[in-house]
């Protein structure tokens, strides 16, 4: 039976964040997106959303990005959730992480934010923590750079190189999520490159 995926790429919005560490989960829905040539559209929620399928015939996605800042993205999750009646386990967050290297993927089901304030919100607004997550290594900021500032700078000139196949490598999971679940998302995705 095919079943209905809400699949949000947290970022904050506006063309000074686009290209930020922070984004880097709306690039990879934006790379979904692209992958079957669909174009977002405004809902009402407060996001926009494209609807489309993993294959034909196949689950259903909801690929959204929310219109709000990160730090309160569970307010347009929540109300994208419940308009396509979406529970919790399908509700699959793509979010930039810290404490993962750069060019790396994690993929886990529930346990804390981690101090990551988007996640956070989330949790809060769909009143659990057990929702899947694709987490996209950023890395920690060299010396005492203040973590607020690295995730709200663009990437730097070798991240960036490396980016496409990072954000192409992370809608793949997303796929493999969806397609295989959690399990083997793992196991593939985890693999050291």
């Amino acid at each position: 039976m095919a079943h209905t995926w809400l699949i949000v790429g947290l970022g904050n919005p506006g063309p000074r964040y686009e290209t930020t560490r922070h984004n880097i989960g709306q690039m990879v829905v934006d790379e979904l997106a692209q992958r079957r040539s669909e174009a977002f559209r405004v809902h009402k929620a407060g996001a926009r959303v494209v609807e489309t399928w993993l294959r034909p015939g196949g689950d259903k996605l909801v690929l959204a990005k929310p219109n709000t800042f990160m730090n309160v993205s569970g307010t347009p999750v929540s109300a994208l959730a419940r308009f396509y009646s979406v529970p919790a386990e399908r509700v699959v967050v793509v979010h930039d992480e810290l404490d993962i290297p750069f060019d790396a993927i994690k993929l886990k089901v529930g346990g804390g934010h981690g101090g990551h304030n988007g996640v956070r919100d989330v949790a809060s607004a769909l009143t659990t923590a057990d929702f899947p997550r694709v987490r996209v290594g950023i890395g920690r900021p060299p010396g005492r750079q203040d973590p607020a500032d690295w995730v709200l700078a663009p990437f730097g000139g070798e991240e960036r190189k490396n980016l496409p196949v990072l954000v192409s490598d992370a809608a793949d999971a997303v796929e493999t999520l969806v397609a295989d679940g959690l399990l083997a998302a793992q196991q593939k995705h985890h693999a050291p490159r």
